[in-house]
């Protein structure tokens, strides 16, 4: 079999199965598992997934830049940012993460609300501005261009100096097996400590993001207190998530 028709034979599978098992595809065609790790190293360098022990999964397409982020699935996110929303109680702080998806939280918070909302992104302080009863207090660092938001050793040591009541995450992957991943290894460092300084953690998840992986380990499913995603999503993609014990919020 020609490379060129072992790769599509390798994506076909990974439509199918949700994943791929080197040891099971090297029997299946008779070769060895090098060359299909061969194979999975060429088509995780043109982004078509994403190699993990063993394997490989589906990669998340919320791995472009910022500008590029907002083109995708923006009706969903506009209705997972106005159910988030409505999950912040009056007098709480609240974590709020960098993101296309946690823009729209900001923009669907209701006029009235009274609450702190501390953030390591500028586009979400911005989005505030006119806010007239939330307080916005920014964390400082270094500005990651890529999904403008302010990374390391800074902006971690901020983040320890608070107790928050709920952090929403946004990443660019969540899946049952790797948990939840990002694109950015110092990114990765700062949700944790989100996280790790918020009583709950709740992810924001439009559907494309969903059983997909990236290269950077955030935290573990179990971790996590509630996942928001779309109605749209079949009831077997978020059976795992609800068999760890995390609620399931659909927009």
């Amino acid at each position: 079999m020609l490379t060129s028709q072992r790769k599509l034979l390798l994506l076909d599978l990974l439509k199918r199965d949700g994943k791929i098992v080197a040891k099971d595809v090297a029997l299946q065609l008779d070769i060895s598992e090098d060359t299909v790790r061969r194979d999975l190293r060429k088509l995780a360098g043109e982004g078509l997934l994403q190699r993990v022990h063993g394997g490989a999964l589906p990669a998340s397409p919320a791995m472009g830049d910022f500008a590029a982020r907002q083109r995708i699935a923006v009706d969903d996110k506009s209705a997972i940012g106005r159910a988030a929303a409505l999950m912040i109680q009056p007098g709480q702080v609240v974590f709020i993460d960098g993101g296309t998806t946690s823009a729209q939280l900001v923009r669907h918070l209701p006029a009235d609300l009274r609450a702190t909302v501390i953030t390591h992104s500028p586009s979400v302080a911005v989005e505030l501005v006119a806010h007239p009863s939330v307080e916005v207090i920014m964390l400082g660092g270094r500005l990651f261009k890529h999904s403008v938001v302010g990374v390391g050793s800074a902006t971690v040591e901020a983040i320890r100096q608070v107790r928050a009541d709920v952090y929403f995450m946004g990443v660019c992957s969540v899946h049952p097996e790797a948990g939840l991943t990002t694109g950015d290894f110092e990114e990765a460092g700062v949700k944790r400590a989100l996280s790790a300084a918020a009583a709950e953690t709740i992810v924001l998840a439009s559907p494309e993001k969903l059983a997909t992986a990236s290269p950077y380990h955030v935290m573990a499913l179990e971790e996590l207190s509630g996942l928001v995603t779309m109605k749209s999503v079949a009831e077997e993609v978020l059976a795992p998530y609800r068999a760890r014990g995390i609620s399931v919020h659909l927009a």
